[in-house]
This record gives C-alpha cells, sequence and structure tokens, in this order.
C-alpha cells in the first residue's frame, strides 16, 4: 500500500503517515518542506515497519510538486492514498490583512491541494482505485474573527474536495474531507490551555486510516471531529 502524505513532518500530517505506516506493507512518501524533520518521521514510520521516501518539497512551487510526483511514481507507482495535508495558519484581523497575506493562506492551504491532486490523478484513474483525503478544518463550515485567509481557503478546499467527489466516482477513486477542531499540534503553542482541551493528532489519524479501511462500496465523504468540550 503506498501512502504520500502532505505536510507530513508533524502534527496532524505526521500522525496520520505514522498510523498508516502501521498497516501491512505500507509504503509512506513524505511530504514537506524541512528535510531534518520528515527524516525524523521517515524513521518513526520504519520502525512500525514500513518503507518510507522522504520527499523535501514545498507544495506552493508547483514544479517542485511535480518533480515530487515523478519520485514517486518512479519509485513505487500510483499511489493507494493521497492525503493533502499542507497547510499553514496566520491570525490577521481584516484591517491588517495584506492582500499578499490573503494569497499566501490561498496559495499553502488550497491552491497546494489543487496541484497535489491534479499531479496523482492520472495515476490513480488509471488503476481504477484510490482514495484523496483533504484535511480541512472547522473553518471550512463557520467563520472566525480575524481568520479571513484561512477561513476563505478552508471553505474552498471543502468546495473543491466536493467537486474532485464528483468527477472521480465513476473512476473507482474515493475523496473525503476530514474536519477537525481544535488538535494539539504546533500550531497552538503558546495557547493558555491545557493539552486536553485539544483533541490529539492520533484520534484524527485514527479517523483517516478508518475511513480508508472501509469497504469499497462505501466512501466517508465528510467527516467532522471536535474536543469533547467543544471548539477553543
Amino acid at each position: 500500500m503506498i501512502v504520500v502524505v502532505t505536510g507530513a513532518s508533524h502534527g496532524i500530517g505526521q500522525a496520520i503517515a505514522e498510523a498508516f505506516a502501521t498497516l501491512p506493507d505500507a509504503r509512506v512518501a513524505l511530504v514537506a518542506r524541512t528535510t531534518h524533520k520528515l527524516e525524523a518521521v521517515a524513521e518513526a514510520c520504519r520502525a512500525e515497519g514500513a518503507e518510507a521516501l522522504v520527499c523535501p518539497c514545498d507544495v506552493t512551487d508547483d514544479a517542485a510538486v511535480a518533480a515530487m510526483a515523478e519520485r514517486v511514481h518512479d519509485t513505487w507507482g500510483a499511489p493507494h492514498v493521497l492525503v493533502n495535508n499542507a497547510g499553514a495558519f496566520t491570525y490577521a484581523p481584516l484591517d491588517e490583512l495584506t492582500a499578499d497575506g490573503f494569497r499566501d493562506q490561498i496559495d499553502v492551504n488550497l491552491t497546494s491541494a489543487f496541484v497535489v491532486t491534479q499531479q496523482f490523478l492520472p495515476a490513480l484513474r488509471a488503476a481504477g482505485r484510490g482514495h484523496i483525503f483533504f484535511t480541512g478544518s472547522v473553518a471550512s463550515i463557520q467563520a472566525y474573527p480575524g481568520n479571513a485567509g484561512y477561513c476563505a481557503a478552508k471553505h474552498g478546499l471543502r468546495g473543491f474536495a466536493r467537486v474532485v467527489r464528483e468527477e472521480t466516482k465513476e473512476d473507482g477513486v474515493r475523496v473525503t474531507t476530514v474536519i477537525p477542531g481544535a488538535t494539539y499540534t504546533p500550531t497552538w503553542e503558546g495557547i493558555d490551555l491545557p493539552e486536553d482541551r485539544f483533541m490529539p493528532p492520533e484520534d484524527v489519524a485514527q479517523s483517516v486510516v478508518d475511513a480508508y479501511r472501509l469497504s469499497d462500496r462505501t466512501v466517508l465523504e465528510e467527516l467532522i471531529l471536535r474536543p469533547q468540550a467543544g471548539d477553543v
């Protein structure tokens, strides 16, 4: 089983990569910008018995994404699972948010998923199978002050995923949007709340693996997860 995870160097992406690594015959391609962090995740995946391919890549660089996808295809072939997880968050009220800052949020959280998906989709269609995951956010379904760029991007990601679902369901490709609430990742560093107020990233990762392990006759189109005590 071949799995590609973007944003795999920490947080939810790392947890997803390591969760898939526990499955039989797993081969996990790890995609993010920081090589040394990817190497650490790769070691954790190998410790679970999986093969791991470290793929340093800036997913906002179209040429770099194309090269990454070619490397995965040349090394292992078409993936069984593609997890579009790369993302970034910057807080800024409307009167402080610049046009460039807005575009950056769209590029990292939305456009990158489009570019990565386009690179792998022909191989998935040719294989007649595959599962594409998009990591959204509760910001995909509601608004948060100071989050114009992030909310716009995550709302757009949910819409894009729905289109991918409609265009690929006859090809044997499943599509799932994961919509997590506050998860204990580096994004929340410095926040004055206890760790147990957040979801652990391992829970989000397990939900992704569980969605993948459903029969080919079933697809979990959208999955909303929230801390038991509610949104932060």
